[in-house]
């Protein structure tokens, strides 16, 4: 199995949870990534001191989410609900690959999140085709005003499902002291032991 984490500037949550995979599940194919990701980037030193004090290493550098990195992978998982989001919305060839962390090792919310789904793929579908008809005939701004006014219900109907989903969220550790740092650790490391049993499950 090849697995991708996704978080936003892959140097806190996604390479610690690509880094607690290769500890605990070394024989698992694992990479990470990030939506607004800079490439070659450093972890950030908290999050490479939480996990030295626990004796692993984290020797990753930063990249950006790629068409051929999603391409590549078996499973996408990311830490957040909006991360998932980001992804479906720009890359919805893979959505089938998308899941958030705590999502896939507690397999709730299945319902609306094809709901969902079903949702994005019909806007962009129903946006794509207004601006096809309309480019032409509106300045910019006014096709924008006109698009909202014509995709309102369906705005409306996705606030809504959003609106029913859990809170998915691993905790963003950006910009916090080394406590915070292990605390997403834990976090972390509490859901990676789920997604390893899940693993192991469905190997045996």
């Amino acid at each position: 199995m090849k697995i991708l984490f996704v978080c936003t500037g892959n140097t806190c949550r996604s390479p610690m949870a690509e880094a607690l995979i290769k500890h605990k599940m070394p024989d698992i194919q694992v990479q990470s990534a990030g939506i607004f990701a800079g490439k070659n980037q450093r972890p950030n030193n908290n999050a490479i001191q939480a996990l030295l004090d626990r004796g692993i290493t984290l020797d990753t550098k930063s990249q950006p989410v790629t068409d051929k990195l999603l391409h590549s992978s078996d499973l996408v998982i990311t830490m957040t609900t909006q991360h998932k989001q980001s992804l479906i919305m720009q890359y919805p060839n893979f959505q089938e690959k998308y899941f958030t962390l705590k999502e896939y090792v507690s397999e709730a919310d299945k319902k609306v999140w094809n709901e969902l789904k079903m949702a994005y793929a019909d806007f962009e579908e129903k946006r794509s085709q207004f601006i096809h008809e309309n480019q032409h005939e509106l300045k910019n701004y006014q096709l924008e005003e006109e698009l909202t006014k014509h995709l309102q219900d369906d705005i409306e109907h996705i606030q809504k499902l959003e609106a029913n989903l859990i809170n998915y969220d691993i905790s963003d550790p950006f910009g916090g002291d080394l406590k915070t740092y292990q605390e997403t650790l834990r976090e972390l490391e509490k859901y990676i032991d789920l997604l390893q049993k899940k693993i192991n499950n469905a190997n045996t």
